[in-house]
């Protein structure tokens, strides 16, 4: 019997990437995405792709009723669910000045609530069977912020004390339910192109990017080895550890560099799409329109994946590099 994987946010994007990754690896797969349309696409796709059972189920993570409606009627169609992965997300391009109560409400919703809710779902059922495997998604802006997206910036950084607050609640209770997190890097996905944006000017990542298949094998790589938290590309890493070291610095820089570096110069059309309150219709994918200055792998996940071997390496050459120094110390 395969094992039942559920992906929040599974419409398009990092969502739909991940969805594929399972599948591939035999999983029978339930998306949750709020468009219906672009649901089923994906659903006869997916069946026809990797002949694997698959449920789509069109749901708001921001509702808390609707997310355990659909956590039932998963296990009903395909049984236990073994992993749940929170991908969903929603963010706004604008400063604080220019945002209403209404906007940071919902953002906070779908992308911090909208965990709490998938990770409270999947947890009531894994808890009695003793087993499973929650994924909470974050970002490297989970541990630096950056200007223009506060609300997706304050949601990640909520998701992260969540997480971190549970599975010690998790340790306490001796469960054996794996918590886990990825924190992804800039992204070529649609949030690019629909995300609500007040800036005149269309959204772009800031480079290096990342295509959404490297993201998905990050999330699949999570939920299956029982690492505490993957870093998913060196960009990550770097304003992780960069925060750490001299937040103040970065302050200023991101004051300045914060904003070009968020935005193109072709200016916005007055039509744009905004998915925060409604999902926009069409043909959307795992991609975004950066394809061509994308990267399709991460050197940080092939050291994460094989770290026992990169580490060992590591300290032989650390050895000998000050065995080569004291050597030369002896001689003189």
């Amino acid at each position: 019997m395969a094992k039942v994987v559920v992906v929040t946010g599974a419409g398009a994007g990092v969502g739909r990437a991940t969805v594929e990754e399972f599948a591939l690896h035999g999983y029978d797969v339930a998306l949750l995405s709020r468009d219906k349309a672009r649901i089923e696409r994906a659903v006869q796709e997916l069946r026809a792709a990797y002949g694997v059972h698959v449920v789509g189920i069109p749901v708001d993570v921001a509702d808390a009723d609707a997310v355990e409606t659909a956590a039932s009627r998963v296990e009903r169609e395909l049984g236990p669910i073994e992993v749940w992965v929170n991908v969903a997300m929603a963010t706004v391009f604008a400063p604080v000045s220019k945002l209403t109560a209404r906007e940071f409400e919902r953002g906070t919703k779908v992308t911090y609530l909208g965990q709490v809710h998938g990770t409270m779902a999947a947890l009531s059922r894994m808890r009695s069977r003793n087993r499973g495997t929650i994924v909470n998604v974050g970002s490297a802006l989970g541990y630096r912020s950056v200007p223009l997206q506060s609300i997706y910036c304050g949601a990640k950084f909520a998701v992260r004390g969540f997480t971190d607050s549970l599975r010690s609640e998790i340790i306490h209770d001796g469960l054996d339910v794996h918590l886990t997190m990825v924190d992804l890097p800039a992204v070529n996905t649609p949030q690019f192109d629909w995300a609500l944006n007040k800036m005149g000017k269309k959204a772009q990542p800031v480079a290096p990017i990342y295509e959404p298949e490297v993201a998905a094998r990050a999330i699949f790589f999570a939920a299956t080895h029982r690492r505490r938290e993957v870093w998913v590309g060196f960009p990550t890493v770097k304003a992780i550890l960069a925060n750490r070291i001299a937040p103040g610095l970065l302050d200023r820089y991101l004051a300045k560099a914060g904003y070009e570096g968020q935005l193109t110069d072709e200016p916005l059309g007055s039509d744009a799409p905004d998915n925060l309150f409604e999902p926009v219709p069409g043909d959307y994918g795992a991609h975004g329109r950066f394809d061509d200055r994308s990267r399709k792998s991460s050197w940080e996940m092939f050291t994460n994946r094989h770290r026992n071997a990169f580490w060992t390496l590591t300290g032989i050459l650390v050895v000998g590099g000050l065995g080569l120094l004291l050597g030369k110390g002896r001689t003189k």
